[in-house]
Formats: structure tokens, sequence, C-alpha cells
């Protein structure tokens, strides 16, 4: 009796639908813009924002807002005032550090790519939406111009 060249185990049978799921995901993930597109949100904390969950949101005011927290309450002396900033800045150490690197790292990143208004929706470091305060409407909006032009 012949063997049929290919044969699927019932153990592996069950596998079929979720590896069609895993297929289908993947494909969508691949051939969908928004799904692989990089979002970007520069704003600053008198312009509020409503986001998606997955973009990266620069606050051009966060470095000052850091600045503002390590100088709160500080004595009128300055020796004593350098003291307590300097305690201040043991105690946070490398978190405060990273959250002050970052800030800067984002206020750098939105001068290099020329953002001229706030709130701004960057997608991709190419396209960008001014003025528009809800993410996911700006990314929509990206997404139709992109499918509109090829």
């Amino acid at each position: 009796m012949p063997v049929p060249p290919f044969r699927i185990l019932p153990a592996l049978a069950a596998w079929r639908p979720m590896a069609a799921a895993a297929v289908t995901w993947m494909c969508v993930a691949l051939f969908s813009p928004l799904a692989v597109a990089d979002v970007l949100v520069v704003t600053d904390s008198h312009h509020p924002i409503k986001i998606m969950g997955d973009e990266r949101v620069i606050e051009l005011d966060l470095p000052d807002r850091i600045e503002a927290e390590l100088s709160a309450g500080l004595p009128a002396d300055p020796g004593q005032a350098e003291a307590s900033v300097q305690q201040r800045l043991r105690e946070g150490k490398e978190t405060l550090q990273r959250r002050i690197g970052r800030a800067y790292e984002g206020v750098a990143d939105a001068w290099g790519l020329g953002i001229a208004k706030i709130p701004a929706v960057v997608v991709d470091r190419r396209y960008v939406v001014y003025g528009e305060p809800d993410v996911a409407r700006a990314v929509a909006r990206i997404d139709a111009y992109r499918s509109a032009r090829p």
C-alpha cells in the first residue's frame, strides 16, 4: 500500500486554525501602513493630546518642568540651595538622569525634524499633521493621504 507523500498528524491538525490566524495577523502587520508606522507626537503641557498608545510623545517643556521640580522650595541661601539640589540629584540617581536625558533628546529630535507648530503628529519621520490633538485622527489623515498617492 503506497504511503501518501503528505499526511497531517491528528495532533497537528488542531494547530491549523491558530496557524492560519497567525499568518493572517502577520500579513496585516506587514502590509498595513498603520501597523508598521512610526508615530511621533510633539506637544507641550499647554496642548493636551488624545493618544493611541503606541506613539512616542515628546513634550517640549518637559526639561523645564523637571528643572522646576529640582529647584522647587529651595532655600534663599545659595550654599544651602546648592546642597539641596545636589541631594535631590543623588536621591534621583539614574532615574532622574534618564528622565532629563530623554527630555532633552526629545527636544533635539523635534528640532531635527523641523517641527514648526504644536501639537504635531509625525508618521515615519516623513509625514506631519499640525494642530490635531487626536492622534488617531491625525494618523488616519496621513494614511488617507498616503493611500491616495501610492
